[in-house]
């Protein structure tokens, strides 16, 4: 297990640490957690549409890169690192209209000063919305 303090992390508190931020505006919750990856998912509506009514790329991008950050933070210790995005890219596969798609990040490598994530994110039938994958800094707290 990579988490710091070697349990899984509290998926609640992670959901309410960006609720008044982006991914609360965005609708993101986390759903689930295991012991190298976490799960969050967003709606697809309004919200995170582009004017096509398909999902904006840009919104997953969010989410991936939400999923993963939060996912970072929770491996370190909060009062002395926490995680950023360094880099991030961003394959769309297939479109979504409405629903919600889940955004699984798995960790790649967890190194002293970066880390490596791949981030799945499936429409509520299972298939591929979006492959990303995203490197984080790992920075002092002060």
């Amino acid at each position: 297990m990579i988490w710091f303090g070697g349990q899984k992390p509290d998926i609640a508190w992670m959901t309410s640490f960006g609720a008044k931020t982006m991914p609360g505006l965005l609708g993101i919750e986390f759903v689930d957690a295991g012991d190298d990856w976490v799960s969050a998912r967003m709606p697809v509506d309004h919200r995170t549409h582009q004017p096509f009514g398909r999902l904006h790329g840009g919104a997953s991008v969010a989410l991936a890169e939400t999923v993963a950050s939060v996912a970072g933070a929770m491996t370190l210790d909060p009062t002395k690192q926490v995680t950023v995005g360094l880099e991030i890219n961003a394959n769309h596969i297939r479109p979504a209209m409405s629903g919600w798609v889940t955004a699984t990040a798995k960790a790649e490598s967890i190194g002293r000063t970066t880390q490596i994530w791949t981030i799945r994110i499936t429409n509520g039938e299972g298939k591929l919305v979006c492959l990303s994958r995203i490197t984080l800094a790992v920075i002092a707290t002060a």
